[in-house]
């Protein structure tokens, strides 16, 4: 199995959810050994996409360099990850990726057109190889051994559409395109109002979000799936976890976990070599790796 890039440079324009301004990004092919490479076209500044180049988890996964950021940068990464895809430069001309519809989906559509394309280097993917795990009171998120990637995730919100959601996705490519890439991200009325106050979330609506206020949710359209919560909520996992650097095989778990609590996951993680190790798979598990990025 072989690193990967894409066949052709794609862009999209969309509305970035802080600013509310129209944000282009353009995707690009970059050699193997590469990796993920964010490009701030405004301000000239690269920004490797590391674990030390994380500066802010509160509201989304935001990198940085320089005193320059990119925001908002999961929903792409979560579709870039489970395309299995390396190496990639992702070129902004703002501080922040576009929101889209609040989903990957767009995101997948677009990578879709680029085309994955395999590079002459063999790929590398983390094993994992103990358990790890990062709490916080009764919050949790946890790595352990497997034979193949799963996200199981819970969450629990004393709202009457909510309350308590559990979702398993075996992973495969195909799986994330079916049950996880048209979640769309959700906020309550009153933290948008908050937000607003501060000069964020100007670019939120009903457009990019699934809001709710203390009974209901006020898209007329309604919901995707009845637990699209808790499905978004694997979809910013599995971006955040792409600060790994590498797809991985194990399982990860959750309950009520959070961008934050993702990022110290990964840290964690790396921190000690002996959690892991990194492979160039053969036989079996090379043949399941393949299909599962079919």
């Amino acid at each position: 199995m072989y690193q990967t890039t894409i066949k052709k440079s794609v862009e999209l324009v969309g509305i970035g959810l802080h600013k509310g301004s129209p944000v282009k990004l353009r995707l690009e092919p970059l050699e193997a050994e590469s990796g993920i490479v964010f490009y701030r076209s405004d301000v000239d500044v690269s920004i490797p996409l590391i674990p030390e180049n994380v500066v802010d988890t509160k509201m989304a996964t935001v990198i940085g360099k320089d005193g320059y950021v990119i925001s908002t940068i999961e929903h792409l990464l979560s579709a870039v990850y489970a395309y299995g895809i390396d190496n990639l430069r992702v070129v902004v001309d703002a501080d922040e990726v576009p929101v889209m519809d609040g989903s990957s989906a767009s995101y997948c559509m677009l990578l879709d057109e680029a085309e994955v394309v395999e590079l002459n280097k063999p790929k590398r993917i983390m094993r994992i190889k103990k358990e790890i795990e990062v709490k916080e009171g009764d919050k949790y998120v946890k790595l352990s051994p497997a034979k193949d990637l799963s996200y199981d995730f819970t969450i629990k919100f004393p709202h009457p559409v909510i309350q308590e959601q559990t979702y398993v996705l075996k992973f495969t490519k195909q799986s994330y395109k079916e049950e996880i890439s048209r979640a769309r991200t959700f906020g309550f009325l009153h933290e948008v109002q908050y937000l607003r106050s501060k000069g964020l979330a100007l670019g939120g609506s009903l457009e990019n979000a699934v809001v709710l206020d203390e009974k209901k949710i006020l898209n007329p359209e309604g919901l995707r799936y009845d637990d699209e919560f808790v499905r978004h909520k694997i979809l910013d996992a599995i971006g955040d976890m792409s600060l790994i650097g590498m797809n991985f095989i194990g399982n990860y778990e959750a309950f009520a976990g959070s961008h934050d609590l993702n990022h110290k996951l990964t840290m964690e993680l790396l921190k000690d070599p002996e959690n892991y190790e990194v492979i160039e798979l053969v036989g079996e598990e090379l043949r399941e790796l393949e299909k599962a990025y079919a």
